[in-house]
């Protein structure tokens, strides 16, 4: 029994240390999706557009 209460001691403290260093930066919505997401810009596909429609 004793375990499971300094196991939980031990998790927290390693929670409230991150949440502190972390401070704002910490994003807790879950994830996202449409406009909300974050994504790295593509590729232009104009270069890709005149190779694909030549015969």
């Amino acid at each position: 029994m004793w375990k499971i209460v300094v196991g939980f001691v031990l998790f927290a403290a390693l929670s409230l240390f991150v949440i502190m260093k972390a401070g704002d930066k910490v994003d807790m919505s879950g994830e996202k999706h449409g406009a909300d997401a974050l994504h790295a810009p593509e590729a232009p596909a104009s270069a890709a557009a005149p190779a694909a429609s030549a015969p």
